[in-house]
């Protein structure tokens, strides 16, 4: 690489001895070469540091960063200050990586100078064991295949998987990484996504996403279901909803409620209720009333959320708001 990196890899590993290897096998394997690897070992007290220093040995694109253990959102931030290249490609250490995973990102960069950054999508592991959410959460992510597709679904679920990213470093350094109550990776992506920034999707699976019941989704407090309920109201109430603090929520289930509660945190109230269920017409929830679809046009100007669980439901919802005229992210958004 006489003249640098093409892609620096970020990857933070903290106890990862049993999982680093395969993910290490699998960077050396790319069909792109020009890669450098920043491996932050976040105070491991296993072998996982031994590990990192024996692959530098045998490859000079492995670069070992070894940091007192800080946490996850500290170890990508004191990586991110060792990457060279333009474009910095994130990894986590439990995972495996597709041999022509970072040749189809960077070609996908290459081809559009207007995106920020890219992903791509994932086949979970082991399959055996897998839970049902998990199983539709995978399904969730290969629906996801454009820049318009992201923004539409960032408030359903985190739209992009952190590792599969292949971000602008200029781009990531303008953001950079923030210790949050909330998942740092799903608050990354609503960042990037506020600043107007277009997030792509090379719609391939290119990473093998490991799941088990050590992972840190699984075990972190920031990834706890009310803990992203209340990193959605944070954007919602400072994006959609900056300029009012009344909106209309459609949908008045548990998803609902909960987010509602959320946005309260940021006075941002509900006016009205929509529902489908013509008994509960006409009552009110916390001083709201309850309408029904068609009285949506009467009160435009005021930002809808529509707030419900199930990929169906809101393939039904953005159907009657396009009938409508609403524009989904400026009138509107589907929120999970």
């Amino acid at each position: 690489m006489p003249d640098g990196p093409a892609v620096s890899i970020l990857l933070p590993a903290y106890n990862a001895a049993a999982t680093l290897p395969a993910c290490l096998a699998s960077i050396r394997r790319q069909t792109e070469p020009a890669w450098e690897c920043v491996l932050v070992d976040d105070g491991s007290t296993d072998g996982t540091l031994a590990c990192a220093r024996a692959t530098a040995a045998r490859d000079p694109r492995v670069v070992v960063v070894s940091a007192p253990h800080r946490g996850l959102a500290a170890a990508l931030t004191t990586g991110l200050a060792h990457c060279r290249a333009p474009i910095i490609a994130r990894m986590d250490a439990d995972d495996v990586m597709h041999r022509k995973r970072l040749a189809a990102q960077l070609d996908a960069l290459a081809a559009t100078p207007g995106l920020a950054a890219v992903g791509c999508h994932v086949r979970l592991f082991p399959r055996a064991g897998l839970r049902a959410g998990m199983r539709a959460y995978e399904r969730w992510l290969a629906t996801i295949d454009s820049p318009a597709r992201v923004r539409a679904e960032a408030f359903v679920e985190c739209p992009l998987v952190h590792p599969t990213l292949a971000i602008r470093a200029g781009a990531l350094r303008a953001t950079g990484y923030r210790d949050v109550p909330w998942p740092e990776d799903y608050d990354l992506v609503l960042r990037l996504l506020a600043r107007g920034d277009d997030l792509g999707v090379v719609p391939r699976r290119l990473l093998c996403w490991r799941d088990g019941p050590a992972r840190l989704t699984r075990t972190g407090a920031a990834y706890a279901l009310a803990r992203i309920t209340a990193c959605k109201a944070a954007f919602l109430a400072t994006g959609l909803l900056a300029v009012t603090d009344e909106y209309v929520l459609w949908g008045y289930g548990a998803t609902g409620r909960a987010l509602g509660r959320a946005l309260r945190a940021h006075g941002k109230r509900f006016s009205h209720v929509v529902e489908v269920h013509e008994r509960r017409l006409g009552q009110t929830i916390h001083g709201a009333t309850v309408v029904p679809v068609d009285a949506l046009p009467a009160l435009r100007g005021r930002p809808v959320v529509a707030s419900v669980a199930g990929a169906h439901p809101r393939r039904l919802i953005r159907a009657a708001m396009a009938v409508m005229g609403f524009v989904e992210t400026r009138d509107f958004v589907c929120a999970a």
